[in-house]
């Protein structure tokens, strides 16, 4: 009786102590609280760029107003910080990433690497699309796609992951194209200085918003001839570009779509699962009014950021309706998409 007895109380505080928290709201769990972004890239380059402009102004919508810091993660092409996120980090909601845009398809396409299902992870939302182009210097005579199927040209590239060596090795097999690509330049700023320095005639898979933020003269001055979008829809400014997707046909097409959808989540933000619900309601309406906020666009504007976002519930769709692509499809793009055993 007496076991029994002085068990009751410590049974009586451990539920009170579990109300408690389950009490608890969502400005009661962040006021005072700090929240690390973690940016899957280099610093300098354009994810970090949006990451860093998003963190200065999302916190005033989060209840509670955490403050935000950004911790830049940039090895495996961003899969270092997925990674981390969905196995290491704490699922409370003090912990987001500010995802490379196919992270979250890697599983899908076979890449052992991820230790994740992208299906899993609570997405926040996502500040633009990604449009990647394939550019040349000027003064190169290739000056348009079809030029670029008869003849080689080099292009600098990242890592066997990245998509500046990827997006060449996905020209070269369904359009034909002669892409030399020269591999390990450092992301974010490497391959753009390869390209002014002429070590390389160009580079293809780099986000057009990027170049308008960080080489602004290559558009202004005409530095680059822009031979090819890679993007569902073309880009408002390339109206006379052609898109990678007026080339092919058949499962051709159903493969270069597929891979596209990677890049229509653009730069994503992310939770890793299992953060409370109600914490992640907060978290995606938070996002979604920063999308709207006055200084914030203004500030991205200065830097010449293009926000052209995305919800949560977008990006769920999104990877939903890529998961459920037919099996034939999905492996010929994990065969263009993963690198060669050994690749870094």
């Amino acid at each position: 009786m007496q076991g029994r007895t002085s068990f009751a109380p410590l049974l009586i505080l451990a539920l009170l102590a579990s109300q408690s928290v389950q009490a608890q709201s969502v400005e009661d769990f962040y006021k005072g609280k700090q929240i690390t972004l973690l940016v899957g890239s280099g610093a300098g380059g354009g994810y970090d760029a949006y990451a860093r402009v998003l963190a200065r102004h999302f916190a005033k919508y989060i209840p509670g107003a955490p403050s935000i810091v950004t911790k830049n993660l940039p090895a495996a092409g961003g899969m270092a910080a997925a990674n981390m996120l969905f196995n290491q980090s704490d699922h409370d909601g003090l912990t987001l990433a500010a995802h490379t845009n196919g992270v979250a398809m890697d599983p899908l396409f076979g890449n052992t690497s991820a230790k994740f299902d992208g299906r899993q992870f609570n997405w926040i939302g996502s500040i633009g699309k990604l449009q990647n182009v394939c550019v040349i210097w000027h003064e190169h005579p290739i000056k348009t796609i079809a030029q670029a199927q008869k003849m080689e040209f080099t292009a600098a590239g990242a890592g066997a992951t990245s998509n500046t060596v990827i997006v060449p090795k996905i020209l070269n097999s369904l359009l034909g194209t002669k892409i030399k690509v020269i591999a390990g330049y450092e992301p974010g700023q490497g391959d753009a200085i390869a390209i002014e320095n002429r070590e390389v005639d160009g580079s293809c898979g780099l986000a057009w918003s990027t170049i308008k933020a960080s080489r602004a003269s290559w558009i202004t001055e005409k530095k680059v001839t822009v031979l090819v979008q890679m993007a569902m829809e073309k880009l408002p400014d390339l109206p006379d570009v052609p898109s990678a997707l007026e080339f092919v046909q058949g499962d051709d097409r159903k493969t270069l779509e597929l891979i596209l959808m990677r890049q229509e989540m653009g730069r994503p933000i992310a939770a890793p699962p299992g953060v409370p619900k109600e914490r992640i309601v907060a978290l995606r309406r938070a996002f979604d009014k920063t999308m709207l906020d006055g200084a914030f666009l203004s500030e991205a504007r200065q830097a010449q950021l293009e926000v052209d976002p995305l919800t949560g519930e977008q990006i769920d769709e999104l990877l939903a309706k890529a998961y459920s692509a037919p099996a034939p499809i999905v492996q010929k793009a994990a065969s263009l998409l993963n690198p060669p055993a050994g690749a870094r």
